[in-house]
């Protein structure tokens, strides 16, 4: 019989999880295929988030020839024979890992996209603004796939049930447990569940033991109720920002019990810049000098690096300026405090007028008395500097250097 994932795969957007911001009633994706308007567009976001399954939904339902291109493994000619069919109609392109499509393959493609004869979805795991070239992405409208939450993970198994060969009972505690073992993705979970059915009888009740045993995690009593994975993850984060090493080593030791490296090391990242950030700037670096050594040396030895780097940054000094800073920026623009581009910063205006712009690295120090932010908001302070640490402390006195040499007003105070 057919996997139950399979079984289950959507046939509309509808039975689509969790992403109603492109294909609910309202969603930029659902209009598209209401008002029959096709637009290029990039979809991108984590693994298992349903980025294939709504662009194979979007070909069925705008009934345009559709065909899938792989950026990784398709060559050039593959593509030709595709757009070679342009020449009759329309065609819909689905493009995957699009992020490693090559430049003669994207200039191929480029003209097929301006002229409408080509409609491409492109699908990538990866930040577009950094990974895919310019060319293509000016071309195209970029829609994030959002993670899924537990309750999206959690409708999907309640429905996945329904569809099994017997008919069992499942526990909160067992469901909690396929959401973490599957990392929140939908095929993953229903796996899962899928494999757990094999070992139960109609009547039988389905438990977080079980899924632990299936799932190859070890059985573990890590607290009085469950394992709480993301809580310890906050945990991790807190004694670390919290200055309390013991107490970090203590949540650091849990979460290598089990076993996931991938997830722990993607939180440290975070840490060494939100919370670390200014006040120890080499941290990041440190980081991913321990995540290349994880890789490498799996467990139990990737143990050892992660123990050095977590004493490391719980006894470090903290600062989280830069991301305040960039949290305030993010705040102001979003609530429409802003202005225009100044002049002497506009490109298009400097070719034009070149002596408008002054070279920063004329001046002695590379610090000049133009201001660079719109004159709207000319005296707006995002980043105020702590004075815990060297490195900060000489930002800080640098930045007031530069203040006072453009003019600025401070209303912030620092911290020192």
């Amino acid at each position: 019989m057919e996997p139950l994932a399979s079984r289950l795969r959507p046939k509309s957007f509808e039975d689509v999880y969790g992403q109603d911001h492109l294909i609910g009633p309202d969603g930029v994706l659902k209009k598209m295929i209401e008002k029959k308007k096709w637009l290029s567009f990039i979809l991108y976001g984590p693994p298992g988030t349903g980025k294939t399954t709504i662009a194979q939904l979007f070909g069925e339902l705008s009934h345009l020839d559709t065909y899938f291109f792989n950026a990784s493994t398709d060559n050039k000619a593959k593509l030709k024979d595709i757009l070679d069919m342009t020449a009759y109609h329309d065609v819909l392109i689905i493009i995957d890992e699009i992020h490693r499509m090559k430049t003669d393959i994207q200039d191929y493609l480029l003209p097929f996209l301006e002229s409408g004869k080509a409609i491409m979805i492109g699908l990538t795991t990866l930040n577009p603004y950094q990974s895919i070239n310019m060319a293509i992405r000016s071309r195209c409208h970029l829609y994030e796939v959002k993670s899924l939450t537990d309750d999206d993970i959690k409708k999907a198994l309640m429905n996945g049930l329904r569809h099994l060969e017997v008919d069992i009972k499942i526990t909160d505690d067992a469901l909690q447990a396929i959401i973490r073992a599957s990392n929140h993705e939908i095929r993953s979970a229903l796996n899962l569940l899928e494999s757990a059915s094999f070992i139960l009888d109609d009547g039988g009740t389905l438990t977080s033991n079980i899924v632990r045993k299936l799932a190859g995690k070890p059985q573990l009593s890590l607290d009085d109720k469950e394992d709480h994975y993301f809580e310890m993850l906050s945990a991790l984060q807190k004694s670390i920002r919290g200055s309390d090493v013991d107490a970090s080593l203590h949540y650091l030791a849990r979460l290598i019990t089990l076993g996931d490296l991938e997830v722990i090391l993607r939180r440290l990242i975070v840490i060494a810049y939100e919370d670390i950030g200014l006040a120890n700037p080499t941290m990041g670096q440190k980081v991913m000098a321990v995540y290349e050594a994880v890789k490498i040396l799996g467990l139990p030895e990737a143990r050892i690096p992660l123990s050095v780097l977590v004493v490391d940054m719980a006894l470090s000094p903290k600062s989280n300026t830069a991301y305040t800073a960039l949290n305030k920026a993010l705040e102001d623009f979003q609530n429409g405090i802003t202005g225009e581009i100044p002049k002497h910063v506009d490109n298009k205006y400097i070719r034009l007028h070149p002596e408008v712009y002054h070279y920063p690295h004329d001046d002695k120090g590379s610090i000049n008395a133009q201001k660079y932010l719109p004159n709207e908001i000319i005296n707006r302070r995002y980043y105020v500097p702590k004075f815990e640490s060297a490195y900060e402390s000489a930002l800080g006195e640098r930045k007031k250097i530069i203040d006072k040499l453009k003019g600025y007003i401070t209303k912030e105070k620092t911290d020192k």
